[in-house]
Order: structure tokens, then C-alpha cells, then sequence
């Protein structure tokens, strides 16, 4: 029993909001139909029957004058009626209230052969009886009740079809709003629904439609000016940085002089990374792709990364052991890919410097069709991180200048623009692994 309503809330559910307003306007009619069917059907019943006694009590009357000056029931003065004396059909109800004296009637339009009664005592101990057919009358009230659910069922029809007209402007408009607001939150931020109410009306869609819009507008004013600001402050750090660096150099050698040149390094490699970081949030970058077997690439960008990976082809042969090493052996036949070799590098570089970097040996580079898949052996990707996604800044170590935290945030980005894909995820039975699918050639 609880499942029925279950399943029809789940039907709901799974409608449109055209589909959701034409059914509630086709209830709402239905129920108003039904409601005024049923007052005019029992006001017309009440209307028969009122009229139907009161012609029951006149032919009785006709009857009983009949009977009282003749003595007996005259058929060709009686007419349609059908009088006795002492029927046998007589309704017992009616006889009762006759032989008590009343004059009354009965009305019966439930059984086979519908009629009314009207019956008077006579003589005593006799009841005089008048019966009038209402098959007529029955017929006539059928047929009003026909055209009323005719008619109900057109106008529930028409309500249905106007409320699904009626509707489909209203979820066109709410599903262009919610398809520009997907387009803002990919990144779209100058997307708008661009819809406009009458003024002086009570638009609901319009003005969600218009906050939305001055959402996206402030939304897109303020990350510009963020962008704006990290692409100043790391473009006006280059200059003086440039001077630290030489000066650093300059520096006599010692263990002093390795702690200056390792920090600013180090405040070089962020400023580099803001930049960049910048430049993909503007989203002018223009990636120059070209066709390039990836097993052969890979293997050049593991060995110039300097981070002692495996890397193992589709057929699980290693191709390679670490910078130190050199070049490897009978590389894997693999496919060719469409990238930019130069963005391709970065991110692939990235990865295995994060995996060197927070993650454990052995770092392995899995090279599967167009997919590359770096994997370590260490606590594994953060939950929140695996989550909500990387974020700037945040490098999931507890140990401090272990990273600007932008790795992989450049990987990512990177990765838009060639029309890549990353892929997080921590594989049992520990470790993390990160996977590249590039787009075939």
C-alpha cells in the first residue's frame, strides 16, 4: 500500500515542470468539472422529482373525485396515470402512511421500472394508489449526465493542452537560465540569460533571471581583478627577483650562501607558477598541437624531469629507469596522440615531481594507449582533495616549503587547454595515481 505512493512521487519527480503544471491544471479542472456536474445533475433530480410528486398528487386527486362519485376507477378519465385500489406493489412505507391517514407520496428511481406514488386512504380500511412511470424522466437525466462528462472531459482536455502552452514558455525560460548558469560555473563568466520582465509586472523568471545576471557580472568583475592582481604582483616580482638571483650568485660559496640561492629559487619557481596560473584563468592560451607518438614522449619528458620513474608500455615492458639512467631500451610501440609537447611536459612533469615529492617509491609512468598514468607508493591523494579537487596553495604536506601548492593546478589547467583529461584517484592497495588521456591523433 505505501509502495503506490512512493512510486508516484517518484513519477513526479522524474517530470518536467510543462508536464507538472498541465497535470495539476488537468486535476484542478477535473475536480471543478466533477464538482458542477454534481450540482447540476442534483439540482435537476430535485427539479424531477418535485415536479413528478406534485403530478403523482394531482392525479391522485382526479383519481379519488373519480372514485367517489362513480365507484370505481374509470381508465378513459384516469389518463396516463395508473390508479388501484389496494395495489399489491404499493410500497409498504407509502401503505403505512396511508392507512395512518396521511396523503403522501414515493419516489423510486433506483429500481428497473423508475415511478412515483402518490396514495390517500378510501372507504376505511382501502388505500387509493396512483402510479406515474419516470422511465422518461430517468432517460432525460442520463443524458444530462453524458453531456456533462463530455463537456467536463473537453474542458479538462483544453486545460491540460492551454496549461502545457502556458508552461513551455515558463520552463524554456527556466531551462535557458539554468544552461547560463552551468556556462558561468564551467567558467563562462560572461554568459548571461539576458531575459527582461515588462516593468511595472511581477515577473518571477525575469528578475531570477536578472539576478542571476548581476551575480555573473559582479562574479566576473572580481576574478578579473583577481587575475589582474596576480598577474601585476608576479610580473612586478620578476625585476627585483632577476637582481637577487645575480646577487646571489655573486655570493661567495658556503652553507649560507646555498640557503639564499635554494629560497630564491624557490620565490623564482612561484612567481613563474603565479604567472602561468594567470594566464590560464584568462583563458587565452593557444595550444599549438601536433601529432606525436606518446611512448617516445613520455620516456623524453621522464628522463629531462629529473625524478627516477619506471615507465612501462602497453605490452608492461620498461622503458625507462629514472634521469640517471639515461635513455631506455625498446620502447613500446604505442599510439599517437594530438598535444602540444611543451604544455604536455608540464603537466606530465608536475605529476611526477608531486609524486617524488608527497607520494613514495617506486614512481611508475604507465603508458596505455593515449592514456599515462604516473602512481607512487605513497599516503595516497587527500580526501579533499580527491573531493573538492586541487587548490591553490594547499600542497596536503604537513611539512612546510615543500611546494607552492600549484602543481597540480597548473596540471590541470594545462590540460583544458590541450583537451586533456586528469583523473584522480588513490588505487589499492595504497599509493596515488594520476592518469593523462590525451585526445588520439
Amino acid at each position: 500500500m505505501r509502495a503506490l505512493p512512493t512510486r508516484c512521487r517518484h513519477l513526479l519527480r522524474a517530470l518536467g515542470l510543462r508536464w507538472k503544471i498541465s497535470i495539476l491544471l488537468a486535476v484542478g479542472c477535473s475536480l471543478v468539472a466533477v464538482a458542477i456536474g454534481l450540482l447540476i445533475h442534483d439540482a435537476r433530480a430535485r427539479q424531477i422529482a418535485d415536479a413528478a410528486r406534485a403530478s403523482a398528487v394531482n392525479q391522485l386527486v382526479s383519481v379519488r373525485k373519480v372514485y367517489e362519485l362513480t365507484g370505481r376507477l374509470d381508465a378513459d378519465k384516469v389518463g396516463e396515470a395508473d390508479a388501484r385500489v389496494d395495489c399489491p406493489r404499493l410500497p409498504a412505507p407509502l401503505r403505512t402512511a396511508a392507512l395512518d391517514g396521511e396523503r403522501t407520496t414515493y419516489l423510486d428511481m433506483s429500481g428497473p421500472h423508475p415511478a412515483v406514488w402518490a396514495a390517500r386512504p378510501v372507504g376505511g380500511a382501502h388505500v387509493l394508489s396512483v402510479r406515474l412511470s419516470l422511465a422518461d424522466d430517468r432517460e432525460e437525466l442520463a443524458e444530462l449526465d453524458r453531456g456533462l462528462v463530455a463537456y467536463g472531459a473537453v474542458i479538462v482536455a483544453l486545460a491540460a493542452v492551454g496549461g502545457a502552452l502556458l508552461a513551455s514558455r515558463l520552463s524554456r525560460e527556466l531551462r535557458t537560465a539554468a544552461e547560463t548558469a552551468r556556462r558561468i560555473s564551467a567558467g563562462e563568466l560572461d554568459a548571461r540569460i539576458g531575459l527582461s520582465g515588462v516593468p511595472g509586472t511581477r515577473d518571477e523568471v525575469a528578475a531570477l533571471s536578472s539576478a542571476v545576471d548581476m551575480m555573473a557580472a559582479s562574479l566576473q568583475q572580481r576574478l578579473e581583478a583577481e587575475q589582474r592582481f596576480t598577474a601585476d604582483v608576479a610580473h612586478e616580482l620578476r625585476t627585483p627577483l632577476t637582481g637577487l638571483h645575480t646577487a646571489a650568485e655573486l655570493l661567495p660559496a658556503g652553507r649560507p650562501t646555498e640557503l639564499v640561492r635554494d629560497r630564491v629559487a624557490a620565490l623564482r619557481t612561484l612567481t613563474e607558477d603565479l604567472l602561468e596560473v594567470a594566464r590560464l584563468d584568462a583563458d587565452r592560451e593557444e595550444p599549438q598541437l601536433a601529432a606525436h607518438r606518446l611512448g617516445p614522449l613520455v620516456e623524453s619528458i621522464t628522463r629531462r624531469s629529473g625524478v627516477a620513474a619506471r615507465v612501462v608500455g602497453d605490452s608492461g615492458s620498461c622503458a625507462a629507469e629514472g634521469a640517471a639512467e639515461g635513455a631506455a631500451e625498446g620502447a613500446a610501440e604505442s599510439a599517437y596522440v594530438r598535444t602540444d609537447v611543451r604544455r604536455f611536459e608540464r603537466i606530465l612533469t608536475n605529476l611526477l615531481v608531486n609524486a617524488r615529492r608527497h607520494g613514495g617509491e617506486p614512481v611508475t609512468v604507465t603508458v596505455s594507449g593515449t592514456a599515462v598514468t604516473v602512481r607512487d607508493r605513497g599516503p595516497g591523494f587527500p580526501e579533499k582533495l580527491l573531493r573538492e579537487g586541487p587548490q591553490r596553495f594547499l600542497t596536503g604536506a604537513a611539512e612546510r616549503g615543500q611546494g607552492t601548492g600549484l602543481g597540480l593546478t597548473i596540471a590541470l589547467g594545462q590540460a583544458q587547454v590541450i583537451g586533456a583529461r586528469v583523473l584522480l584517484e588513490n588505487p589499492p592497495p595504497s599509493g596515488a595515481s594520476a592518469t593523462v588521456v590525451l585526445p588520439p591523433a
